[in-house]
Formats: C-alpha cells, structure tokens, sequence
C-alpha cells in the first residue's frame, strides 16, 4: 500500500526568523501563522500546518528567537517578531491567522492586540506573563536561550487579559485548554475568556495534559473550522 509523501516546506529566514512555508496546491485565502512554546522548534507544529493545507491555508511555522535555528535571544522583540512573520505570511494569503501553543499562545494574543490585521487567534493553553515571570524568578525556564536581563521588565508591562479584551470585534479568539494541564490550569483560559470581547470561543477537554490538545486531529479541525468561519464572515462557534 503506498502512503502519500508529506508536504514539504520552503524554508528560509526573515529577519533573523527561521521558518517553514507550506502552500497549497491552490491560491491559498488564508495562512495561519504558528507560534511554538517555550523551549520547542517549529518542526513540533509541521503536523498542523499539513492539515491547513487541506482548507487551501497557507502555514508558516517559525522558530521564536533563542529557539531552533533562529538568531538572538529570546526577549522584548518577541511580539515584533510575530508580526514581521505575519507580514511574511501577507505575501501568500490576504488574510491571516495566529494558533499559538502555552508561551506561542499568549504571545499570539499580544501580537493580534497589537497588530490589528489579524482575522482569528486560536490559543492553546495560553501561558500568562506571571507564569513566566514566577519560572524566571525561579530559574526553571530552560530549554532555550534568553535574554534574563531585559526579559524580566518586559513581561511586567504585559497584560494577557486586557490583550485578550483588546480583540474584538476586529480578531476572533478560540481558546482550548485540556482541564488535566499540569502546567497552565484551565481556569486560566476561563479567566481570559471572560475578559474577552466577542467573537469569542472556548473548548474544555477533560482529561488530557499541557502538551495534548496541539495534536489532537479532531481539535486541529475544530481550529481550522473556526478560522474558516470567521474569514468568511460567519459567526463562529
């Protein structure tokens, strides 16, 4: 039985920003912009931008400063990063969307409230500025390259849950947060949904864990959809 070879990704950097570019074999209407978590690569997040292209999305994954094969440290720039990848990803498609994972996740908030040419934020398990302050603190991020010194008085001046209120109307948000995280607690997802203005949506799965939802096939759909949705000018959810 023969089995279908994988798509494969353009690769190049922007910036100083390592990415992989996944287009359709159509003129893609929308790309999705992925943001991996802290102390991951890009390459963790190939499985979904394989399955946009099946809804004719581009994706573009990209290694966050300190990460992969990108330059520099990890630190202030961070939501600037994301936007110059979204201008990237503006090349191929009109209209763009971010899916973030736990630190990826809450940056993709910040970056949408930031920029204001972002359709749809699907944020998994989005991880706030005080975790990442109190991991900091505490010497416990590892796995990547940052800058401490600046990084600290950075993410005091950030707010996830006025972020997350600054979307709407203009940006959807769907946030999905198994209720077994052991690492950001659902009820942080609760939080922010609730300081959310409309369009907004939130999944709960029972059981699982912090790393679960980001590969679940069915909630990659779901995500995809809710993009969709809202691209096209339906309601979603």
């Amino acid at each position: 039985m023969k089995y279908p070879i994988p798509a494969r990704p353009e690769l190049g950097t922007h910036e100083g920003l390592a990415y992989a570019l996944f287009l359709p074999p159509v003129e893609p209407h929308a790309a999705v912009v992925i943001l991996h978590g802290a102390g991951s690569a890009k390459e963790s997040h190939f499985d979904f931008a394989r399955t946009a292209l099946s809804y004719d999305m581009a994706a573009v994954a990209f290694d966050a400063r300190g990460h992969g094969r990108s330059e520099g440290r990890f630190g202030p720039g961070a939501i600037d990063d994301v936007l110059a990848i979204c201008d990237l990803a503006r090349r191929h498609a009109p209209r763009i969307a971010l899916r973030g994972s736990s630190l990826g996740g809450g940056l993709a908030i910040h970056a949408a409230a930031a920029g204001g040419d972002v359709d749809a934020v699907v944020a998994i398990c989005p991880s706030p500025e005080d975790f990442l302050l109190r991991g900091l603190r505490a010497g416990r991020l590892d796995g990547f390259e940052a800058d401490r010194d600046a990084l600290e008085p950075w993410l005091e001046t950030l707010d996830l849950h006025a972020a997350a209120a600054a979307l709407g109307p203009r940006c959807a948000l769907l946030l999905l947060h198994a209720r077994g995280d052991e690492q950001v607690p659902y009820t942080v997802s609760e939080e922010l949904i609730e300081a959310a203005s409309e369009p907004k949506r939130l999944l709960l799965m029972p059981g699982g864990h912090h790393r679960s939802i980001q590969h679940d096939l069915e909630l990659q759909a779901e995500s995809l959809r809710f993009v969709e949705r809202t691209i096209s000018g339906r309601a979603p959810g």
